[in-house]
């Protein structure tokens, strides 16, 4: 998968888990990766800052309350078990991602999701140039408002060349089995061969 040199804790276990939980919500478990990778570069218990969120998708604290914990309970907890949360935040949305924009979007502002590229980041209580302040990564063209055009192509950036094949076609159901069980058989494989 890409990015899983950066696992540092439960590797095996952690991919695995990873490629179940993908399977479940019908997504290219590298989309997931990518979606780790974004918010927190594979580190688990990262903070951030300004907001405070946390872990492998950037679990707002209120967001962590909603599933039933906490972001100091999820900064202690091994990746493994975080990804239990990860799913449960996701869940709700299953069958409706259908890139890694999707699924990225999800995680970062969800009611942008299925919106048109010109869609503004904004809430009536979170003004667009305060998350394009917080967010300057993704306010591509400076002006203090980030478009869904903006964060999608953004979220681009992050996809390594030698995996964008995969991601750009949409997975029928039975191509997502086909997908994991490759994905299964690459790592049996790997795990098998002592180098």
């Amino acid at each position: 998968m890409v990015y899983e040199n950066l696992i540092k804790e439960n590797k095996e276990a952690f991919l695995s888990k990873v490629t179940g939980i993908a399977a479940k919500l019908k997504v290219v478990p590298d989309w997931l990766m990518i979606v780790f990778f974004i918010e927190c570069s594979l580190d688990h218990r990262k903070v951030n800052p300004i907001s405070g969120a946390t872990g492998l998708i950037g679990f707002m604290p209120s967001t962590a309350r909603g599933l039933g914990t906490s972001t100091a309970a999820l900064r202690a907890m091994s990746n493994v078990d975080q990804l239990d949360y990860v799913y449960s935040y996701f869940k709700p949305y299953s069958g409706r991602f259908n890139s890694i924009e999707d699924l990225y979007t999800v995680t970062f502002f969800p009611k942008a999701l299925g919106q048109p590229d010109s869609y503004i980041l904004q809430t009536d209580t979170l003004k667009a140039d305060t998350i394009a302040r917080q967010n300057p990564a993704y306010d591509l063209n400076f002006d203090k408002a980030i478009t869904y055009g903006e964060l999608k192509t953004a979220i681009r950036k992050h996809i390594p060349s030698d995996a964008v094949i995969f991601l750009k076609k949409k997975l029928t159901p039975v191509n997502l089995i086909l997908f994991s069980l490759l994905v299964l058989l690459i790592f049996w494989i790997s795990k098998s061969i002592k180098i």
